[in-house]
């Protein structure tokens, strides 16, 4: 370890799944060096999750979606010259490993450090890093995660460490639920079509469950598939709308969180609450498995470099075997 460490930044724009299997190196960044600073640099979208950790110091939004979207070059402006003004950094760790973060962390600071060529399918953001560490893409995104911030700072991070982790985001709400029955939430939402798990497989795992299934949604065609779902299970509800913060809280008062690969549904293994994910287009490479958080993959062969937004087979998940291993979960 650098005992002279003393400020470091991290970068990490997006996307919110990426960000919730990223907080968890802050707990062991403090426990390795108690007196750092450590500010933290994300997409303006997602700041609500992080502001009530404890372990960032300052939260720096950063908006280039809006300028993309817009074409909003005087912001554009704003932001480098932000960047630019703030105090240089002992560390700036670029968790993402794109070329626009890579830009970002490099604007910050000429102390920069990343993914290494081989380790990431934007080989060229490497250039801008000061000092790089390898690790295969393949592995898993939370080890990978803190591999690249464990070996800037020269610490290990363990599965041991893992498994006992700490919740990563503090429960800065109090939600009310059902006392006489096991309370379950259902994500099913996610950034593709392809993702989702079908609505009607949905009815078919609440039903059989036969607790209280609050059904977490975010747009609002999400919220009309939720209200589908409500009209055709007794024994679902839908879950109100809710800012990301909010949202953490919620799934910390679970007993059991089942949902597509998106955000949300990552949320509930941050928070030590037991998880079912399901997996069509991608692997469980996107999650960190643990006795009570797992995945459960379609039979579809999926190619991490190139994936397959066609690939539809999330919907020949067996709805039995949702529910057996939901029972499962809930027993222990």
């Amino acid at each position: 370890m650098n005992k002279e460490i003393k400020k470091i930044a991290i970068v990490r724009l997006s996307a919110l799944g990426d960000i919730v299997n990223s907080a968890i190196v802050l707990q062991f960044i403090k426990r390795f060096y108690p007196l750092v600073q450590i500010d933290w640099f994300t997409e303006e979208t997602f700041n609500s999750i992080l502001k009530h950790n404890n372990e960032i110091s300052t939260l720096y939004p950063i908006n280039l979606k809006k300028i993309k979207k817009e074409k909003n070059f005087t912001l554009l402006k704003q932001q480098i010259l932000q960047l630019r003004s703030l105090e240089d950094y002992d560390l700036v760790i670029d968790m993402q490993g794109l070329i626009k973060s890579a830009i970002v962390a490099r604007l910050i600071s000429k102390n920069t450090h990343g993914f290494d060529s081989n380790s990431t399918r934007e080989s060229l953001a490497s250039l801008l890093y000061k000092t790089t560490s390898h690790i295969a893409y393949k592995e898993n995104v939370v080890k990978r995660n803190c591999f690249v911030v464990a070996d800037a700072l020269g610490f290990t991070i363990t599965d041991e460490m893992l498994l006992n982790k700490t919740p990563i985001f503090p429960v800065s709400y109090d939600f009310q639920l059902m006392q006489d029955k096991k309370n379950i939430g259902f994500v099913i939402g996610a950034s593709w079509e392809s993702k989702i798990f079908p609505k009607e497989k949905v009815v078919d795992v609440c039903n059989a469950l036969k607790e209280q299934v609050y059904i977490i949604w975010g747009s609002e065609q999400e919220k009309a598939n939720a209200k589908w779902i409500e009209q055709h299970c007794e024994y679902a509800t839908l879950a109100p709308k809710m800012q990301l913060d909010e949202l953490v809280s919620f799934i910390s008062h679970l007993d059991l969180l089942i949902g597509n690969d998106t955000g949300p549904t990552h949320m509930a293994w941050a928070q030590n609450i037991p998880s079912i994910t399901l997996l069509g287009p991608t692997t469980t490479r996107m999650i960190y498995e643990t006795p009570k958080n797992i995945g459960i993959k379609s039979p579809s062969k999926v190619n991490i470099l190139k994936i397959d937004k066609n690939d539809f087979s999330i919907q020949d998940i067996p709805y039995e075997t949702v529910v057996e291993k939901a029972k499962e979960l809930l027993c222990n």
